[in-house]
């Protein structure tokens, strides 16, 4: 089988230029991002095995907004913002548990069925029009796709439902049977010192992989490419080198890795990436299925979130091998964090003229492509006022 989903022809002619550096480090752009990227599209919150049971949540705490995720007495998984109507509260303070029966606001005491509804407020005849029904939490879009727990922020939205979105990788990701496993080491976050643009810029292609990634050269580097965001999703793919070894845990991870039977024939022996614009990646192999995903923090920090999940019913040869995968991402990441911090400096240099793409990095020109679309004054070479960036990015939308 052809392990293309889609063969994107790159045009001859397309600008190879990525994003202006001021763009990097505009506290206002960074505002109007949160606004018109992170609120409005969909976001990995965790993943259905993360909340097995009624009354279990799991929060994330994002760009200003605080999500709760947790599943009814019904079984049904539900998305709420982590804010009591009465004086904006969380309603739960860590970041996953379970609740048992109600969720209850530590500051006040206002109680909260598992489906979002007001139970009441303590001291009730201080309340005498208390509308319950108007009070109950206010809920987020929430869509499981293939077991993954998506939300969004705002209601609505650019982009369509999830199922629409990820119609394109679904026959594939499907042969994983994502939507039965269960969680290996629990949801991470890492925080690293760049803007967030330049942790997906060194995500979006392999161009890299080669020099600055020996194990994953050893282990694919032969095979990999990457096919750039189409209608916000794009996909890389690499099979195993036929003589790969020469570190390792990559001998190791070779030498162990099953081939599952589940799995068709071009899979078996596959790693393949499934970018998910703005800010996400579902990473599949033979033996897991990971997201990870960024959010920023400020300008020059980033928050780094993922979580690996492995099949339920696991042998030890695929629990030897994801974990030597997790040591080549770990090596990977860190890694990639160096090459970012580098690449973030530089554009605060006068010396720094911009990107200059390779045709192996056509995938970061559509991720910002995808990008202009939502913020069209990243088409402008020179960086605005800041005191201006909002009312002309709203003057430019107002254009297109």
């Amino acid at each position: 089988m052809n392990p293309h989903l889609r063969d994107v022809a790159i045009p001859n002619d397309w600008d190879r230029r990525g994003l202006p550096g001021w763009s990097y480090h505009s506290a206002a752009l960074l505002e109007l991002e949160k606004e018109h990227v992170f609120r409005n599209h969909w976001q990995i919150a965790g993943h259905v095995c993360d909340i097995p049971n009624a009354g279990d949540y799991l929060t994330m705490d994002v760009i200003g907004e605080r999500a709760l995720i947790v599943r009814g007495k019904d079984g049904v998984v539900r998305g709420f913002n982590n804010m009591c109507r009465h004086r904006g509260s969380r309603v739960v303070a860590d970041s996953q548990g379970n609740c048992k029966n109600a969720l209850v606001c530590p500051f006040h005491g206002w109680v909260y069925n598992l489906d979002g509804t007001l139970r009441g407020a303590a001291r009730p005849r201080s309340f005498p029009d208390l509308d319950k029904t108007e009070f109950g939490l206010m809920p987020l879009d929430l869509e499981v796709w293939m077991g993954f727990i998506f939300i969004r922020f705002r209601n609505g939205g650019p982009q369509p439902s999830v199922a629409e979105l990820l119609k394109p990788i679904e026959p594939e990701f499907a042969h994983y049977n994502a939507a039965d496993m269960v969680p290996s080491w629990g949801i991470w976050t890492q925080k690293t010192p760049v803007n967030w643009k330049s942790v997906r810029d060194v995500d979006n292609e392999g161009y890299h992989v080669a020099m600055a990634h020996p194990a994953l050269q050893d282990l694919y580097g032969a095979t990999y490419f990457d096919e750039p965001f189409v209608n916000g999703v794009s996909r890389s793919f690499a099979t195993y080198n036929p003589h790969a070894g020469r570190r390792w845990s990559v001998k190791n991870y070779v030498k162990i890795a099953p081939e599952p039977a589940h799995l068709p024939d071009y899979l078996r022996k596959a790693w393949v990436y499934y970018g998910i614009f703005p800010n996400a990646v579902l990473s599949v192999m033979p033996e897991s299925v990971q997201f990870y995903q960024e959010f920023p923090l400020s300008t020059g920090e980033t928050l780094l979130r993922g979580a690996i999940y492995r099949y339920r019913d696991e042998s030890r040869e695929q629990a030897a091998a994801r974990y030597l995968s997790f040591r080549i991402d770990r090596d990977t990441m860190s890694e990639d964090v160096q090459l970012s911090v580098w690449s973030n400096e530089s554009m605060l240099s006068e010396a720094f003229e911009g990107f200059y793409l390779s045709d192996l990095e056509y995938g970061v020109r559509t991720h910002h492509d995808h990008l202009r679309r939502q913020i069209p004054v990243l088409g402008l070479e020179t960086a605005p006022e800041e005191k201006d960036m909002w009312n002309l990015n709203d003057a430019l939308r107002s254009r297109s």
